[in-house]
């Protein structure tokens, strides 16, 4: 349940400079959440979004996410796979971590959903995701304007989760990723973070999920749902409309790329047929991202 990589203070420093900058440069100053503004986030830095479910095969963590850059024409291109079979909240965390990678240049990369927090630049990559989503200074003084002291040493167990509750509606952040960050700032000690920590927050009928959903049901239930939506951001679709559009793509590609996002040429007003031999073809993005899953 710790961080198995200790990160140095110059590391850890380096990370919240990062993390802070990069809020800024996009809008963003310390307080406002990013929340689901991570998705216009992704479309201002012209990343472009595949979403897809994929299921946990034979004991084998599934990936979270993953990160592609290519060459096309002389323009760079970046993809991030998200796997919408994972719960709201996680695939939040996971487009933040990806980012890091963005940010940081470290190219194609794939992470799994056990967080692989024996490698270094995935420890990096976490704690930039944490602090991406929920500053430390903000949890800091959230911590103090709710109990007029930095340390919960004292508080019961109950309150904490009300409180985590509200922090996990407001920013977005996994209830672990949470405890974590709580721990990290010595809010609370080592015991109350095993007891918080052990906790099955995604059990409905358990102590935790009871609260959130008393808390702020929507947001709470969002959050903790796993979408497993098939999709992609607009500029995909407009990339590949304007590919057909300027004669770079023939109609079979046209529509067989399309289909990937569950759409037709009709959808655009373009009467294309496709063929049933381009239909068993609708697969591919998911093979890919797939084979990037069992090869790593």
């Amino acid at each position: 349940m710790y961080r198995k990589i200790k990160l140095s203070a110059q590391d850890i420093e380096s990370i919240r400079k990062l993390a802070r900058d990069e809020r800024f440069t996009l809008g963003f100053s310390d307080d406002p959440p990013i929340a689901n503004d991570i998705h216009t986030i992704l479309d201002k830095l012209e990343i472009i979004l595949l979403e897809i479910p994929i299921e946990a095969e034979r004991g084998k963590p599934a990936f979270s996410a993953v990160i592609l850059c290519s060459e096309d024409g002389g323009e760079s291109l970046v993809f991030i796979g998200l796997n919408t079979a994972d719960y709201f909240d996680k695939q939040i965390f996971a487009i933040a971590h990806e980012l890091y990678h963005f940010f940081t240049k470290t190219g194609s990369h794939l992470s799994r959903q056990d967080g692989q927090e024996d490698d270094v630049v995935e420890a990096r990559a976490n704690w930039f995701a944490a602090e991406f989503l929920l500053p430390e200074d903000v949890l800091r003084r959230r911590v103090f304007e709710e109990f007029k002291s930095y340390s919960l040493i004292t508080i019961q167990t109950k309150v904490l989760l009300r409180f985590i509750a509200r922090l996990h509606c407001i920013w977005w952040l996994p209830y672990r990723s949470l405890v974590k960050r709580l721990w990290e700032i010595k809010a609370i000690t080592e015991v109350q973070y095993q007891e918080l920590y052990t906790i099955d927050e995604r059990d409905p009928d358990g102590e935790y999920s009871r609260i959130g959903r008393s808390t702020q049901s929507d947001v709470f239930l969002k959050l903790n749902t796993a979408t497993k939506t098939v999709g992609s951001s607009p500029r995909a679709i407009e990339i590949i409309l304007r590919n057909f559009e300027d004669n770079l793509i023939d109609e079979d590609t046209f529509g067989r790329m399309l289909g990937l996002f569950k759409k037709s040429p009709a959808d655009y007003d373009y009467e294309i047929s496709i063929s049933p031999d381009d239909m068993d073809d609708m697969d591919e993005i998911h093979d890919f991202i797939e084979g990037w899953n069992h090869d790593r």
